[in-house]
């Protein structure tokens, strides 16, 4: 059963998925057409708009590079004696620089257990044999192999080729939405679909799927500070007990961190439900004072749906601590909790939040602050609806929410 043909719109690519094209044509890694190409995008010159509209470089013309012929430089002929040392040299060069790639295969084989000389041996002996016209027999005598071991690992070969083909179909449709969403997550969402396509593939093998089509996420660091805690206002004492948590909207936590465009340094705002993982208020603004903070939490609390008594947690900052914070904070009936001293893993889950939002979907760096704007609430709809949650048996924050709100 093959997947179905849909014609797409513009609606079905994300703005984080289009910052990700961009950047990939104009590191190099694809030109536009096989960016276009190899990610099914339809249109014959829809990258080509992203590239206008989002690139750093001029794609209002394209040209071709003219290619430039070098002079040949004449040179001697060789003397039948030169001819015959350049090819004993070269001979012992070639021997010894495959006795170094044997050993090196070997190596691998032995401490890391990659299996080398047996998984891509039938498809380079057909490269050589269609290649050079190297009978069959004389390649598996060489190293050591039977014609039927040849052809069975052909086979299996072309089995795996055409599975992993139809994989990558259904893995990029999924990473159009979450480009970096970890395989333990990606299994998870595209296991029902694998199992109607009958394609046998565990989480394990899928690792080794994507890793040979090359479509594993690298992790990324980056920290700059946002706390400044060493202030005269009042700080209030950590009443956050995680395991005592049972239904949403019981404790929400609260962080900043920066986000970047080309226009500058940016603060979002994030307040998120600690049950559900649900991030019920955010504000991206161009500087950290306390109103903004305030705008995110006036948010969350807007849309509560439940009677619980409240706890706001969040760091020592000072605009947690402002009288503006805790003003709104009394009006809504919600006690304030903070971190003991510098302590940051008192905030660990606000911090977590702010790394997979960094991390899984503002990737790229875009022109305006209003774009920005644009990506972030398209990324926070992402996490909040789609995302699975180890923490949460691989449900979403807001199937998590919803299901707390039917037991009340």
């Amino acid at each position: 059963m093959d997947i179905p043909h849909r014609k797409r719109t513009q609606r079905d690519y994300t703005l984080g998925f289009k910052l990700s094209v961009v950047e990939q044509v104009e590191k190099g890694t694809f030109t536009y057409k096989q960016a276009q190409k190899h990610y099914g995008i339809q249109g014959r010159s829809t990258v080509l708009t992203w590239l206008r509209k989002h690139g750093n470089l001029d794609w209002t013309k394209l040209h071709k590079e003219p290619t430039v012929s070098k002079p040949q430089s004449k040179t001697a002929p060789e003397t039948p004696a030169q001819a015959i040392k350049r090819l004993e040299r070269q001979l012992s060069d070639e021997q010894l620089k495959n006795s170094i790639l044997n050993e090196m295969v070997d190596l691998l084989d032995s401490q890391y257990g990659t299996q080398l000389r047996k998984k891509p041996l039938s498809q380079t002996i057909e490269k050589r044999r269609q290649q050079k016209r190297v009978s069959l027999t004389h390649l598996c005598q060489l190293f050591g192999l039977s014609r039927q071991a040849y052809y069975q690992a052909k086979t299996r070969d072309e089995k795996r080729y055409e599975q992993w083909q139809r994989i990558e179909s259904i893995v990029l449709d999924i990473r159009r939405k979450l480009p970096r969403l970890g395989t333990r997550k990606l299994y998870h969402l595209i296991k029902d679909t694998l199992e109607s396509l009958d394609i046998k593939i565990g989480r394990d093998g899928l690792f080794s799927c994507l890793r040979s089509l090359g479509l594993l996420v690298k992790p990324t660091k980056s920290y700059i500070k946002t706390t400044y805690s060493k202030h005269w206002m009042k700080k209030h004492p950590n009443l956050y007990v995680e395991p005592n948590l049972t239904q949403p909207e019981q404790v929400f936590v609260s962080d900043i961190t920066y986000v970047e465009s080309e226009q500058g340094i940016h603060y979002l705002s994030l307040v998120t439900d600690a049950y559900s993982r649900k991030i019920v208020g955010h504000k991206l603004s161009h500087d950290m004072k306390a109103g903004n903070m305030v705008q995110a939490f006036e948010q969350s609390v807007k849309g509560k749906d439940y009677k619980n008594q409240l706890i706001h947690h969040s760091d020592r900052g000072s605009q947690y601590c402002s009288e503006r914070y805790q003003s709104s904070l009394r009006k809504h009936g919600v006690r304030p909790s903070m971190t003991d001293g510098y302590d940051c893993y008192q905030n660990a889950l606000a911090e977590r939040v702010n790394g997979i939002l960094k991390q899984e979907f503002l990737l790229y760096k875009c022109k305006t602050f209003n774009e920005l704007k644009i990506l972030i609430d398209e990324s926070v709809r992402l996490y909040n609806e789609y995302r699975p949650h180890l923490s949460l048996g691989m449900k979403t924050p807001e199937e998590v929410h919803k299901k707390g709100q039917l037991l009340t």
